[in-house]
């Protein structure tokens, strides 16, 4: 039977962080502490594997670090001076697929390879439809393993040349880390949508990360990023980076900036904290709230915002919401039924605080509205006299291709309800928006074109990578409101 294509879009879509070492001794302790950091990129699953003599080990489980991790001697025998790791959220359709839990093992007669990745292959299903023509056979509905086929079809060339040539047939946002015998491999899409940093040890190791937090952690120091079209090897040698692809533009994903990223990561030179109080104050700047009493955010990515509008509109910042630890982040949960009962879980108001005040709720972003509705009816109901809902971002209002497991128009409200609407639906007294030149502006890359370095794609729909395989379903599901936004209209009413 011919695969669902609407199925394998999505199967395709990797959201995670990825870890990799080495040459160090204690590989597998230093990869479970750096993926630790990078918990918040996923929570569904997470995999570890180590090399050491000729001999790859490997953990694979579903549910954070330290539930697959629940006892010492798991990660004890994980020996080796290479590891590489991945923590991973997986959408609902190939949730309970454990086959797709990375890092991908593929043992052949002369090598093994060990595949991490994150991003979107948006010509995926053609990548794949064309393999099973020439008689691969695939075993998982992982993008990663695309890679793996295409250069073991490159029989004629070296690894470096054959990895080279395989990442130039790929379209879409994408990283990868790539484990061999002799070696550690990575990777970046040619708009460098999500961040991959080169970190050192103290004892001389390399390592590849998602994010510097990691390096933070673990203390090593930051070495450089790989950006848009680079891929870089590391072995006993030391580390070398390389262009497999001259024709790149950046256009890093903004919400590495918005939401996804921690705030004591640093993207391409720009804090991430700095990047979002920047985002609060030019909101502040665009749309006040003359009536308002106090400010507060939503726990914990819009903290940074929140208290950047405090400060340039004068008003007090309060920590008016408290986040119940040990609950997961709502927005990468698989279905709308469990994203409303983490809302419900995680979040209560200071109500003594709120009671009878004209409050400015400051959130990060709205992707499906279930946070932000709930939200405002919690204010509501502990006794706020005005709610005035700022979000730190513009309306997301078209599919992300690249990575974000935000691929289909139904799922975005903005895409469905003009400014005007959305407020009336939330029950909040008024509703503004960060505009896309105050996002590039607070942003602050220093790339002098018109989207300022970021792919402004959720926001516009103007997509700066070849969408592909995805183009098809995009127009299929186009909105009037979309199309209006396409040609440029304005839709804040």
């Amino acid at each position: 039977m011919k695969p669902d294509r609407r199925k394998t879009l999505q199967s395709v879509n990797e959201s995670g962080g990825l870890f990799a070492i080495w040459n160090h001794p204690n590989a597998h302790q230093i990869t479970y502490f750096g993926l630790h950091a990078l918990q918040h990129r996923g929570q569904t699953s997470v995999g570890l594997v180590s090399y050491d003599d000729g001999e790859f080990h490997g953990l694979h489980g579903n549910g954070l670090l330290t539930q697959v991790f629940n006892r010492p001697e798991k990660l004890e025998r994980l020996i080796g001076r290479h590891a590489i790791g991945q923590v991973r959220s997986a959408t609902q359709a190939d949730r309970e697929d454990n086959t797709n839990i990375q890092p991908l093992v593929f043992h052949f007669s002369n090598q093994t390879m060990v595949i991490t990745h994150n991003g979107n292959i948006t010509n995926g299903l053609t990548l794949r439809e064309q393999l099973e023509a020439e008689g691969a056979v695939l075993s998982s509905n992982s993008a990663a393993e695309l890679l793996i086929h295409l250069m073991r079809r490159k029989p004629a060339e070296d690894f470096e040349a054959a990895f080279k040539a395989s990442l130039r047939e790929l379209r879409g946002g994408f990283n990868f880390c790539l484990l061999t015998e002799s070696g550690l491999y990575g990777a970046v899409d040619r708009n460098s949508f999500r961040p991959l940093v080169l970190g050192q040890m103290a004892n001389g190791s390399y390592l590849l990360a998602s994010e510097t937090c990691a390096l933070h952690t673990i203390g090593a120091k930051f070495v450089t990023e790989i950006f848009a079209g680079q891929y870089v090897v590391i072995n006993d040698e030391g580390y070398r980076i390389g262009v497999y692809v001259e024709d790149t533009q950046i256009t890093i994903e903004p919400m590495e900036y918005i939401y996804f990223a921690r705030p004591d990561s640093d993207i391409a030179g720009v804090n991430v904290h700095s990047a979002r109080k920047e985002m609060g104050r030019r909101l502040a700047l665009e749309q006040p709230a003359p009536t308002a009493d106090l400010v507060i955010g939503v726990p914990n990515s819009s903290l940074s915002a929140a208290s950047g509008y405090a400060e340039a509109s004068g008003l007090p910042y309060e920590i008016g919401l408290i986040k119940h630890q040990y609950v997961g982040r709502t927005f990468i949960q698989p279905t709308q039924e469990l994203r409303e009962q983490g809302v419900r879980s995680k979040l209560s108001v200071v109500v003594n605080l709120v009671r009878d005040k004209s409050v400015v709720l400051v959130d990060d972003s709205i992707v499906r509205g279930t946070t932000i509705r709930r939200l405002a009816q919690l204010l509501k109901e502990s006794g706020a006299r005005e709610i005035h809902l700022r979000i730190a971002s513009p309306p997301l209002r078209f599919p992300n291709f690249y990575g974000i497991d935000v691929s289909h128009t139904s799922e975005m409200i903005a895409a469905n309800y003009t400014v005007k609407e959305l407020n009336e639906l939330f029950g909040s007294d008024s509703l503004g928006y960060l505009s896309v030149q105050g996002l590039i502006d607070s942003v602050g890359l220093p790339i002098e074109n018109e989207t300022g370095g970021l792919s402004l794609d959720a926001f516009t729909g103007a997509y700066p990578a070849d969408i592909a395989d995805c183009r098809e379903s995009l127009e299929a599901s186009l909105t009037p409101l979309q199309e209006k936004i396409r040609k440029g209209a304005s839709c804040d009413e």
